[in-house]
């Protein structure tokens, strides 16, 4: 037992919260721990590597069911990265996405900075609206 770390320790050397550990083995994403003679979770090397694998795939913004997917895939001895590529594939399609529907709302988010420049600004212009430049826009869009 001498190789294993204590669970706080692996925490600290990962930089995440020994929640997020325990969270990671009720998911059974790592094997359950084994405990030392005060009772403390303890890992192997091997476990703490899982829990490393499963962080930077979460910095890839893979969610616990994807990781789960490709640890199982890799247990039953096939290689993941087919799935992984599939997985890739398909979010590079929603970063895209996301990209154009930003780029369209910095364009009509400049268009109120461009009115709102020529405003006076020490009274309200219509005290029929909240906000004439949301509503304005609202109505451009046809939203609501």
């Amino acid at each position: 037992m001498n190789d294993l770390k204590q669970i706080g320790l692996v925490a600290d050397e990962l930089g995440i919260n020994p929640k997020t550990i325990r969270y990671y083995e009720e998911r059974e994403l790592i094997p359950e721990a084994e405990r030392n003679q005060t009772g403390y979770r303890v890992y192997s090397q091997d476990a703490i590597e899982r829990i490393g694998f499963i962080l930077r795939a979460r910095d890839l913004d893979f969610s616990l069911d994807d990781i789960g997917e490709i640890l199982e895939l890799r247990e039953r001895g096939e290689a993941p990265c087919l799935y992984v590529t599939d997985l890739v594939s398909h979010r590079l399609l929603d970063i895209d996405a996301k990209i154009a529907a930003l780029q369209q709302l910095r364009g009509e988010l400049e268009v109120i900075q461009t009115e709102a420049q020529s405003l006076p600004r020490e009274k309200i212009v219509n005290k029929d609206c909240i906000c004439h430049l949301i509503e304005n826009e609202a109505l451009k869009e046809g939203s609501h």
